[in-house]
């Protein structure tokens, strides 16, 4: 039998292009480990998010290029991760957090603080260290959404966020009670969101998802002013009304130079458990054909379920709640979408920031 060297292993996966990324695994610094005994390939590719939507293709793709070489008789693929890093949001503000991904509505009742608890939960559901923020400083449904009614705790003039469901939040929601009124000017709502973003601990994120409030004012300058946004996932209903609104919003951001990353449409039709039809009662394909329009990708339809709300309302998000029903399953979809996205940008910016994953190493 002929011996396997590191070499011609490399040689091979030299030839596995990265779906996304559009390049091979060796220069992009993807293999972070071999192993060769007795023809058995151990091998762990560094991935750029453990989001990655294309994981399986990935695996069979080096699965096939390393079965070319004469010798091998099994190949095993590992994943890691390495999430690079928004190179404007670290140049900005230091505060440990890699990327800020914003979810904003040109309206209100679009479900898009559903959209954006869940995506969190589904990112922290892949391997992803999250944090979320509840920018809506008016209306802060975030922590009855996730589940939480304390209050943070401080340790050295620090605020300490809560967590649920493996993601750290922050919302106004934590501070006032449960009908207390917030009636405060722009510069105040400025303040306040500067403080969620540099005086609470958040730690070392890979995401930071704010969830923000409906139309197109103060509170998303504000944010753009304090933190470079990685980009913004746009969530919209089927309807109209609904999509002449959103159009504003992506107008705010590409003014703030703000990436759109996707558009999101929500509520998009209804299946009926007892005949299985289903219904459109919001009208169908506005969202798809919105993001056409405004040259954004449209990452999907996420349907109208009871358990959504249920899930809202006892603080058990639907991914959590029920993980096989199609919503969730549909939001897990966008939420590898979203990270795959930001990894795509971030690379394509600046693909020597990506190479301080760790080396290759071969043993």
């Amino acid at each position: 039998m002929s011996k396997v060297t590191e070499a011609q292993v490399i040689v091979a996966l030299s030839h596995v292009i990265e779906p996304e990324l559009h390049k091979d695994l060796v220069t992009l610094k993807m293999v972070k480990q071999i192993e060769i005994e007795d023809g058995q390939v151990n091998l762990t590719i560094m991935l750029t998010t453990p989001a990655c939507p294309l994981k399986g293709k990935i695996e069979a793709d080096v699965v096939g290029a390393v079965q070319t070489i004469a010798g091998v008789e099994k190949v095993t693929v590992h994943f890691d991760a390495h999430v690079p890093t928004d190179a404007r949001l670290m140049g900005k503000m230091d505060i440990g957090v890699h990327n800020a991904v914003a979810v904003a509505s040109g309206k209100g009742g679009v479900g898009k603080s559903t959209i954006a608890t869940n995506l969190a939960i589904s990112l922290a559901l892949e391997g992803a260290t999250v944090g979320l923020l509840d920018a809506d400083i008016y209306g802060p449904n975030v922590p009855m959404m996730m589940g939480i009614n304390e209050r943070p705790k401080s340790q050295n003039n620090r605020i300490i966020p809560p967590e649920a469901h493996g993601v750290k939040l922050m919302s106004m929601g934590f501070l006032i009670g449960p009908n207390d009124p917030v009636i405060w000017r722009g510069p105040m709502i400025h303040s306040a969101l500067r403080q969620f973003i540099q005086d609470v601990e958040w730690g070392e994120l890979d995401y930071l998802i704010v969830d923000l409030p409906p139309g197109t004012g103060d509170a998303s300058l504000s944010l753009a002013q304090s933190l470079s946004l990685t980009g913004a996932v746009i969530v919209t209903t089927p309807q109209q009304v609904a999509l002449s609104d959103v159009v504003r919003g992506v107008s705010m951001f590409k003014q703030l130079q703000v990436p759109i990353l996707g558009v999101v449409e929500n509520m998009s039709y209804f299946v009926a458990p007892d005949t299985g039809q289903r219904y459109d009662i919001f009208g169908q394909g506005g969202g798809a054909k919105m993001a056409q329009e405004v040259g954004a990708v449209f990452m999907g339809e996420v349907p109208l379920e009871p358990q959504v709300r249920l899930g809202g309302d006892e603080g058990q998000p639907i991914v959590v709640r029920d993980p096989a029903s199609a919503a969730a399953q549909a939001i897990r979809a966008i939420a590898r979408q979203v990270a795959a996205a930001v990894s795509v940008q971030n690379i394509a910016a600046d693909l020597p920031k990506f190479k301080q994953a760790p080396e290759l190493k071969m043993v």
